[in-house]
């Protein structure tokens, strides 16, 4: 996957998921170290799993701080412009950023992370795993982190939407449509994400046995 313009698509999930962290931060009244933990095991929290699982020496953020930096101005940023006007965007009618910031991320991650597996040549299926555990796993930090119940632990259709994404990729470019197999992969992520906040979409649950919390 190639950039879009000067900047690498990873750097954009990065900064996307460093705004969720960020919010997640500003909804629970942290302080800025608070702000800038939460964007940057957000940001980077799925790529350095990834990086691990398939033996990415150096991890991509050690070798490359930036997207580190990245994250620390976008937590810095929300901080600065203060409880009003987070407030504004984040809440209310119109609010709601924190739900399209994260189905942003979610889908950009679910590409990026499965074009990374394929490229360091592990197998189709480990590929969409390793996709699906880079768009989801700096959520799932973040979440517990700020005492919040992650969303994968709820009935949300969320990693579901990153498994689509990282699946849709891998068979497109299995059946040789490398050209567009990334568009055609966030497109299916981001739109079943949309699809389920819009519409209240979730998964069946198992009932709770009696008396169990």
């Amino acid at each position: 996957m190639g950039p879009i313009g000067s900047i690498p698509y990873e750097t954009i999930g990065v900064a996307v998921f460093a705004l969720t962290g960020a919010l997640v931060a500003a909804r629970k009244g942290m302080d800025p170290f608070g702000f800038a933990l939460l964007a940057i095991v957000t940001g980077v929290g799925g790529g350095t799993l990834r990086d691990l699982l398939i033996g990415t020496r150096p991890v991509f953020w050690v070798g490359d701080p930036s997207d580190v930096l990245v994250c620390i101005v976008v937590a810095g940023a929300v901080f600065l412009l203060g409880p009003a006007r987070v407030a504004a965007l984040d809440g209310g009618r119109r609010g709601r950023m924190l739900l399209w910031a994260d189905a942003l991320g979610l889908a950009l991650f679910a590409v990026v992370g499965t074009n990374r597996a394929l490229m360091a040549g592990v197998p189709p299926l480990s590929a969409v795993a390793l996709g699906t555990v880079t768009a989801t796993f700096g959520g799932i930090t973040r979440d517990i982190l700020a005492g919040t119940t992650p969303l994968v632990l709820r009935k949300e259709i969320y990693v579901t939407a990153a498994a689509l994404g990282a699946a849709v990729m891998v068979g497109l470019r299995t059946l040789g449509l490398e050209a567009i197999a990334p568009v055609a992969g966030f497109g299916a992520a981001f739109s079943l994400r949309t699809l389920a906040i819009l519409r209240g979409w979730s998964l069946p649950v198992f009932p709770k046995r009696d008396g169990e919390a």
